[in-house]
């Protein structure tokens, strides 16, 4: 659907979304319930270097929570001019020129696409292994592919017929996730009773190795908030986009961060505040499913519960990132980055359709990979659709990490007009470091073929490098078009 006076740029539909809208994007991006209940445990210390935060989790937390909202507070300036669909890319441009840029842009969104796919992959196996057990159903009525392939049409219709569809599924299934969760948090301090001991877990000394077990904690802490600035690639579809997005960023770390230490208070509060409980439970599955068993905090009923949103939480990631992803492609392919069939834009609904049949045939090749070869990407004694997801997810997170660190890098340019030069310089410092540390953790005692992840990451973005080097493009649409830009602040 192009735009003859916009010079045969293509455009995204109207701008149809709400500020709660473009939160519920970041937020479900997040996915915080399905975060704390995998990757809190990590923050402890239940990773691969065996080193973390301990019992003082929440102060990691907190610690990270601060970090990123540097990085937001950065995304929130540019998106104050900017108002493209592929921000990061955008950002990045602006701070260290086109070709940086779109090389940037490249290993972003390559990152989102296969955390995106990786999640396709989960649910299906999380469907028939956990939920339905847990249920009392069948889990025989379907092999794991069937459930995989279920999920990629019903993926399809969510980003295809419009996004205010893709973002208030989001928003449902983000809202009653947390709120269950979040209540149940809550019923398992109210149990601990007399036993809360809340300046413990904001005590450096309550880590093994004090404010060291804490920092690493950390590293692991700034992978729960990866996805926060997703709503930026919404600005082209969203009502006000200069007022709405930097709000929306904002907040959307602030409400996760909340969520996060209520529940890794919850969480080590649970448990007694003792690391040989926490880490044993951590190896009969994820903690969260622990303490809502009867034995423990729930019953059974609470048990089923929990299963249940936790799947509701999986999707929202997966519909987010598929939004985030599909708007990034387009926006590169606009700007001929990358094939032009790559931003065709549906003419009845206003969505990238070129982007999201993309998205669907790697989906179907990753599914079809991981059924084909019980060995690909294998990480046992872990289901092998975990052990895909894992490598995945690392693959993407690590990613962004690397894209943050660079628009980290490029705001010291950037944004060097910006009227308060002195928070963009303390943002900046703090985003290069919180993104630094995050990088090293990424590979520190890692093993293979989770190791693998991360450099075929940047084997990725080298590859990008190159590709860009060679593909010039033309000018961004942030540029070209004026309605995707504002000139002050």
């Amino acid at each position: 659907m192009a735009d003859q006076e916009g010079g045969g740029y293509e455009r995204l539909g109207g701008r149809r979304l709400s500020l709660v809208d473009a939160i519920a994007q970041s937020v479900g991006f997040i996915g915080p319930v399905f975060s704390t209940a995998f990757i809190i445990p990590a923050i402890i210390g239940a990773n691969a270097a065996a080193k973390g935060a301990g019992i003082a989790a929440p102060l990691a937390v907190l610690v990270a929570a601060v970090g990123v909202f540097a990085l937001g507070w950065i995304v929130a300036q540019y998106a104050k001019r900017i108002h493209a669909a592929g921000s990061l890319y955008d950002y990045v441009s602006n701070g260290l020129g086109r070709t940086i840029g779109a090389a940037a842009g490249w290993l972003y969104y390559g990152g989102t696409i296969i955390l995106t796919v990786g999640l396709g992959v989960l649910i299906g196996g999380y469907v028939h292994d956990i939920l339905l057990p847990t249920l009392g159903s069948d889990s025989g009525w379907f092999d794991i592919w069937i459930w995989d392939a279920i999920w990629v049409v019903l993926l399809f219709v969510l980003i295809f017929f419009g996004v205010q569809i893709s973002t208030r599924v989001q928003l449902t299934l983000a809202l009653v996730s947390m709120v269950v969760v979040g209540l149940f948090f809550i019923k398992v301090i109210v149990d601990v009773g007399g036993a809360n001991d809340v300046a413990t877990t904001f005590n450096p000394n309550s880590s093994p190795d004090g404010w060291s077990g804490v920092f690493f904690g950390v590293l692991y802490g700034v992978l729960i908030f990866v996805g926060f600035e997703t709503a930026a690639h919404l600005a082209e579809e969203t009502a006000e986009p200069k007022r709405h997005i930097p709000r929306a960023v904002l907040v959307s770390v602030l409400i996760v961060a909340a969520f996060y230490l209520l529940g890794s208070y919850a969480t080590v509060a649970g448990f007694h505040f003792s690391l040989d409980e926490i880490f044993a439970a951590n190896s009969l599955g994820p903690v969260l499913f622990s303490l809502s068993d009867p034995s423990a905090y729930g019953t059974e009923a609470i048990a089923k519960v929990i299963v249940v949103v936790v799947l509701f939480d999986i999707m929202a990631v997966g519909v987010g990132a598929s939004v985030a992803s599909t708007r990034g492609v387009f926006a590169m392919a606009r700007d001929r980055r990358l094939p032009r069939p790559l931003a065709a834009v549906s003419k009845r609904y206003g969505t990238p359709v070129g982007a999201i049949v993309l998205l669907m045939v790697v989906q179907i090749v990753l599914i079809i990979a991981t059924e084909a070869n019980d060995t690909f990407l294998a990480l046992p004694p872990l289901p092998h659709y975990f052990a895909v997801f894992i490598w995945c997810a690392t693959f993407g997170a690590f990613a962004l990490i690397v894209v943050y660190l660079m628009m980290s890098l490029g705001a010291l340019r950037g944004l060097a007009n910006h009227p308060n030069k002195v928070g963009v310089w303390v943002s900046a410092i703090i985003g290069i470091a919180i993104t630094a540390a995050a990088i090293f953790g990424s590979f520190y005692k890692v093993t293979s073929p989770t190791l693998i992840a991360p450099w075929a990451a940047l084997v990725w973005g080298v590859l990008g490098l190159v590709y860009m080097l060679a593909v010039k493009g033309r000018q961004p649409a942030s540029m070209a078009l004026p309605e995707l830009r504002t000139h002050q602040e």
